[in-house]
C-alpha cells in the first residue's frame, strides 16, 4: 500500500510546503531521534540490571551475615544444651547424628569454647559490613543487648561451675541463660529467613523486570524500525512518483506529443519543476504547431510554384528543341550555342523544380508508390546508361557487380530508378577525372543491398550528419552544380520503401552510399489521393 504513488500518505508528505532537503533532513532527524530513543532506553535497562544486580549483592551480604550470626546463635544455644544434657541434644559423628547420653547429667563447659562462641557472635554483630534497614537495626539491637546479659549470665554460671556448685549454674541455666539463648536463636533465624525472603522476591521481580524490559525494548525496537521504514517509503515515494510521472512526460514531449501535463501535487522543488515543464510543454506544442503551419504553407506554396512553372518551363524547352533541330530554318554557330544554353538551363531548373515537388509531396504525405514486381537488375543497368554519356565526359569509368541471387524486387520501380540515379549522378559529379564509381548489388536475407562507391573528394565526419539536409552542398570549395535535394529526396524515397539510406566516407578516400530495401514492400497504408499529377523523372 505504501509503495502506491496515490497513495494519501505519500500525497500529504508531497503537498507538504518544504523543500526536498528539509524533508530529507526531517526524515533523518527522525530517524536519529529513534536511534537516541533506542540508545537512551538501552541505557536504562542496562541501569535497572545493575541496580537489581547491586540490590541483589547487598541482599545476599545480609543473608549471608546473618545466617552466620543465626549459626553463633544456635551454637550458644547447643553449648547450653549439651551442658544439661538435654534430650533434644544430638552429637555428630562423621556424617551422621547420634542421641546425647540421658539422664541428669551436668557437663562442664569449656571456657576457650565459650570465649571463642561469644566472641565470634560479637565480632558478627560488630563487623556486619553493611548499613542495615531501620527494622533490621531494631532487632540487631536486640540481639546485641540480649548477647551482652547472656554473656554475663554464662559468666555467672562459670563461676559456679568452677566453684563446684554446678546446679545453682544450672538453674540460673534454665531461668535465664536459655531464654536468652532462645531469643536469639529466633531473632537471628528471623532476620536470615527475612532476609532470604527478600532475596528471593528480588530474584523473581528481577527476572519480571528484566522480561518486561526486554519486551518493552523489543516493541520499541520494532516499532522504531517501522516508523523508519514508513518515512523511507513516505518520503522516496513522494520523490519518486513525481519523478516518473515527469519521466513519462518528458518522454511523450521528446515523442512529439504535446497535448497532456504531468500532475504533481508536491509543493517542493518537484511541483515548481513540474510546473515549468508543463509550461515548456505548452510553449513547445504552441511552437510546433506554428513550425508544423509553416511548413504545411511552405510545402504547399513550393508544391504549387513548382506546378505553375513547369508548364511554360516546358514549353521553353520544347521550343528550343524545335528551334534546335533546325525546324525553321538554319542556325549560326552562336544561335546554335544560345539554345544549348537554353536548353541546359531549361533542364536544369526542370530537375530542380521536379525535386522540389516530390520533396514536397513527400514530406506533406501525398505521394503515393506504385508498387510492382520488376527485375532490380534491368533498373540498376537502365540508371547507369542515363549517366554513362557524362561519366566518359569527365573521364569516369563505371562499373558495377550485381550478384547471380537479385532477382525480382517488389517497389515502386521508378522511385527505385530515381533512387539508383541520383545516387550515381552524385557520385560521378563528385568524382574528378581518372576515379572511377562502383555500382554493386546483392540479396542479404529478405533485403537486397545496393552501394554506390565512388573515389571522390570524400566527405568529413561533421558533413555527414548533414548531407541529406535539403539544399545542403558539401564543403564551400565545391564548385560542381547542384541543387542540394538529390540526397535529400533520394533518403525520403528509400524511407517511403520502409528502407535504410547509409553513407560511409572519409575526406581523400572516396564515399559509399549504401541502399537497404526490404525484397517485399509491406501492406500499403492508406493516403490521401494527390492533387498533383506525378511527373516522370528525368531521362
Amino acid at each position: 500500500m505504501l509503495s502506491r504513488v496515490d497513495n494519501p500518505l505519500v500525497r500529504a508528505v508531497g503537498w507538504l510546503p518544504a523543500r526536498v532537503q528539509t524533508k530529507l533532513f526531517i526524515a533523518f532527524v527522525t530517524i536519529v531521534a529513534l536511534l537516541v530513543v533506542l540508545v537512551l532506553l538501552s541505557l536504562r535497562v542496562l541501569g535497572e540490571s545493575n541496580a537489581r544486580i547491586e540490590t541483589l549483592g547487598q541482599l545476599q551480604q545480609r543473608a549471608t551475615k546473618y545466617q552466620e550470626l543465626q549459626t553463633d546463635a544456635a551454637q550458644l544455644r547447643l553449648m547450653l544444651t549439651i551442658r544439661a544434657g538435654g534430650s533434644d541434644l544430638k552429637v555428630w559423628a562423621g556424617d551422621s547424628p547420634s542421641s546425647a547420653p540421658k539422664g541428669d547429667v551436668l557437663l562442664a563447659i569449656d571456657q576457650a569454647t565459650q570465649v571463642s562462641t561469644l566472641s565470634r557472635m560479637g565480632t558478627d554483630l560488630g563487623q556486619l559490613g553493611f548499613e542495615p534497614p531501620a527494622d533490621e537495626q531494631k532487632t540487631l539491637d536486640k540481639i546485641r543487648t540480649d548477647l551482652a546479659a547472656f554473656t554475663e549470665v554464662m559468666g555467672k554460671i562459670t563461676s559456679f561451675d568452677q566453684a563446684g556448685d554446678p546446679r545453682k549454674g544450672l538453674d540460673l541455666q534454665r531461668s535465664a541463660a536459655e531464654p536468652l539463648a532462645e531469643d536469639l536463636k529466633a531473632l537471628t533465624g528471623g532476620l536470615a529467613s527475612t532476609t532470604q525472603r527478600l532475596t528471593e522476591n528480588t530474584i523473581r521481580q528481577s527476572a519480571s523486570s528484566f522480561a518486561d524490559s526486554q519486551r518493552l525494548f523489543i516493541a520499541v525496537a520494532v516499532a522504531s524500525i517501522l516508523l523508519a521504514l514508513v518515512l523511507g517509503y513516505l518520503i522516496s515515494w513522494s520523490l519518486i512518483g513525481p519523478i516518473r510521472r515527469m519521466e513519462s512526460r518528458l518522454a511523450a514531449i521528446a515523442s512529439g506529443d504535446f497535448s497532456g501535463h504531468v500532475a504533481v501535487s508536491n509543493r517542493d522543488e518537484l511541483g515548481a519543476l513540474a510546473a515549468n515543464i508543463n509550461a515548456m510543454n505548452d510553449e513547445l506544442g504552441r511552437l510546433y504547431k506554428e513550425l508544423e503551419a509553416a511548413s504545411r504553407h511552405k510545402t504547399e506554396f513550393l508544391a504549387n510554384m513548382s506546378h505553375e512553372l513547369r508548364t511554360p518551363l516546358n514549353a521553353i524547352i520544347g521550343f528550343s528543341q524545335v528551334l534546335r533541330e533546325k525546324m525553321f530554318g538554319e542556325l549560326n554557330e552562336k544561335q546554335a550555342d544560345y539554345l544549348d544554353d537554353i536548353l541546359s538551363s531549361g533542364q536544369h531548373l526542370l530537375n530542380l523544380i521536379n525535386d522540389i515537388l516530390d520533396l514536397s509531396k513527400v514530406e506533406a504525405g501525398r505521394m503515393e508508390l506504385q508498387v510492382s514486381v520488376f527485375p532490380l537488375a534491368e533498373v540498376v543497368e537502365n540508371s547507369l546508361s542515363m549517366v554513362r554519356e557524362r561519366a566518359t565526359r569527365q573521364g569516369v569509368a563505371l562499373l558495377t557487380h550485381v550478384d547471380p541471387s537479385v532477382g525480382l524486387l517488389d517497389a515502386d520501380e521508378r522511385k527505385i530508378k530515381q533512387i539508383v540515379f541520383n545516387l550515381l549522378s552524385n557520385a560521378v559529379k563528385f568524382t574528378p577525372d581518372g576515379g572511377q564509381v562502383t555500382l554493386a548489388a546483392r540479396t542479404v536475407g529478405d533485403t537486397v543491398e545496393i552501394a554506390v562507391a565512388d573515389t571522390g573528394v570524400g566527405i568529413g565526419a561533421e558533413e555527414q550528419a548533414r548531407i541529406f539536409d535539403e539544399f545542403y552542398q558539401v564543403g564551400p570549395g565545391m564548385t560542381q552544380e547542384g541543387t542540394g535535394l538529390g540526397l535529400a529526396l533520394t533518403r525520403r524515397l528509400v524511407e517511403l520503401h520502409h528502407g535504410q539510406l547509409r553513407v560511409e566516407s572519409a575526406p581523400g578516400e572516396g564515399s559509399t552510399f549504401t541502399v537497404v530495401l526490404p525484397l517485399r514492400q509491406p501492406e500499403p497504408e492508406s493516403h490521401a489521393p494527390s492533387t498533383l499529377a506525378e511527373e516522370p523523372a528525368p531521362g
